[in-house]
């Protein structure tokens, strides 16, 4: 089973950047796609970004496109989302999940294994 640890997270003024980190463990760390989530107060949760780096794919969700990146270092098990130029609205705990490569050319299916979260605050 693959288990999950959000950092990266904090207190940011708007404009600013965080990096956010997901490390994985207990499973073949290339053998799946990672996403990550947010959950903002009285919100739905939203998928922001995934990566499949098997397949080289990315998916950003349009509010974060060309503000967000998201890579992968396969050999430290651990996926980054650089956030830049962060809004007040980005404010949110951030998740990120797992999930069995699908090896169909996208990352956004459904996601099995979650972390805890972590909190980002942007402030105006």
């Amino acid at each position: 089973e693959v288990q999950l640890v959000e950092s990266g997270g904090g207190l940011v003024q708007a404009g600013g950047s965080l990096r956010l980190s997901c490390a994985a463990s207990g499973a073949t760390f290339d053998d799946y796609a990672i996403a990550w989530y947010r959950q903002a107060p009285g919100k739905e949760r939203e998928g922001v970004s995934c990566i499949s780096s098997s397949e080289g794919v990315t998916y950003y969700v349009d509010s974060v496109k060309g503000r967000f990146t998201i890579s992968s270092d396969n050999a430290k098990n651990t996926v980054y989302l650089q956030m830049n130029s962060l809004k007040p609205e980005d404010t949110a705990v951030y998740y990120c999940a797992a999930a069995r490569e699908h090896y169909s050319g996208s990352c956004q299916y459904e996601y099995d294994y979650w972390g805890q979260g972590t909190q980002v605050t942007v402030s105006s």
